[in-house]
């Protein structure tokens, strides 16, 4: 059985969208029809699906604090939608016209959501469906806005504290192939004419320079074709295991990565018990935030120790899933019947432990850079100098 994604007309000649499952074609048409819809086109889900690309968090804030707003001030979840279908763009904006539709069709609103695989996060729907199931949609919809508005801003401190030094190695990289196949053989053709022997830090200089200078239109297809290895092997998971392993035994890069996990889980974690979201679902659906492969197992292999009649806290110590101060915290959260809360505080204390970590990092990185690149530049003056001091006054 697959999916089929169809567009049919309702009895008021209002269009709309959705997916069946079905084995053929007909099928679906006629689960279609059941409905008391009047098919129009059809298509596997499959191949639409594959092109879905994942909402940003900043967009998705956006939407739930407008849909979270208007529903808590009364009006209706259809309308909320709609009215805040404008604040959208591209695949989150078709999705929220397709959740009409399937609000109009009979589904609840998680329901309605997750039809469309891929734009909106497990997390968000967990929470929207613990809220549904809990009748307090209203709160859980506030819960899914204040969470998607913390990853929002934690994305967006992540990308600004390596913006500089990621500009720094653009310039510095421009800079190096400026001067190796622009400068340098200017200069070599000058020193060539006087016919006599240069220093070995020149020599050593222009070789350079004519490899980069003669092999860059090669190397430039080679970088792309590894750049694109790269990225499809880490979306193979054994790939993906290794990168997080490696990641993660790093000493500042660990720390920094293992806060930022710890951060995204114990806010969706809280967020979802908040919204009444059962202990185990909640750890299920809190494995999808974590952004790393290793922690999100490690979750696993706690939950399962959960599962088994073990305390939270100690699964989570000993899988090491979490980092040590958001343990304290769930620890007092499980111990005081306030583990929801604790979660959410934990979340706050992982960030501002990770943006700790990154301005550390940062303050590394940057002078690292600076003085790799100046570096290379002075090797490159003082060998252009050596080569001028070298020349006898005779041949001018």
């Amino acid at each position: 059985m697959s999916g089929f994604r169809y567009q049919a007309a309702r009895p008021d000649g209002a269009i709309v969208r959705g997916t069946v499952q079905a084995v053929t074609a007909g099928e679906a048409s006629t689960a279609v029809t059941a409905l008391g819809l009047f098919p129009i086109a059809l298509e596997h889900a499959e191949s639409a699906e594959g092109t879905r690309r994942a909402a940003s968090r900043r967009d998705l804030a956006i939407v739930f604090q407008s849909i979270s707003a208007l529903a808590s001030a009364g009006v209706p979840l259809e309308r909320a939608i709609a009215a805040s279908e404008s604040l959208a763009r591209g695949a989150l904006r078709e999705t929220l016209a397709l959740t009409r539709s399937g609000l109009r069709e009979g589904h609840s609103f998680s329901q309605a959501l997750a039809r469309e695989r891929g734009v909106v996060p497990g997390v968000v729907l967990g929470m929207i469906h613990a809220g549904e199931r809990g009748s307090q949609l209203a709160p859980a919809l506030q819960q899914v806005a204040t969470h998607l508005e913390q990853e929002a801003e934690l994305v967006a401190r992540v990308q600004q504290a390596l913006a500089y030094p990621a500009l720094l190695a653009l310039a510095g990289v421009v800079s190096v192939f400026v001067i190796g196949t622009t400068v340098v053989p200017r200069f070599a053709e000058l020193l060539g004419d006087f016919g006599q022997e240069l220093p070995v830090a020149t020599r050593v200089l222009i070789i350079g320079s004519r490899v980069l200078e003669r092999s860059w239109p090669a190397l430039a297809p080679l970088a792309a074709l590894v750049a694109w290895l790269g990225v499809e092997g880490v979306h193979r998971p054994v790939t993906r295991r290794w990168l997080d392993e490696t990641l993660l035994a790093l000493p500042i890069v660990g720390r920094v990565r293992q806060a930022l996990a710890t951060a995204r889980v114990t806010r969706a974690l809280g967020g979802m018990l908040r919204a009444g979201m059962p202990l185990l679902p909640a750890l299920e659906a809190a494995r999808e935030a974590a952004g790393d492969f290793v922690v999100a197992e490690r979750l696993d292999s706690a939950r399962e120790r959960v599962a088994q009649g073990a305390p939270l806290a100690p699964s989570l110590e000993r899988e090491r899933a979490l980092s040590t101060s958001a343990l304290q915290l769930v620890a007092v959260g499980e111990s005081s019947a306030r583990l929801g809360e604790m979660a959410l505080r934990a979340g706050d204390l992982a960030a501002q432990e990770a943006e700790r970590g990154l301005r550390t990092l940062v303050t590394l990185l940057e002078p690292a850079l600076i003085v790799s690149f100046g570096g290379l530049v002075a090797f490159v003056a003082l060998a252009l100098l050596q080569a001028v001091y070298s020349i006898r006054p005779g041949v001018f």
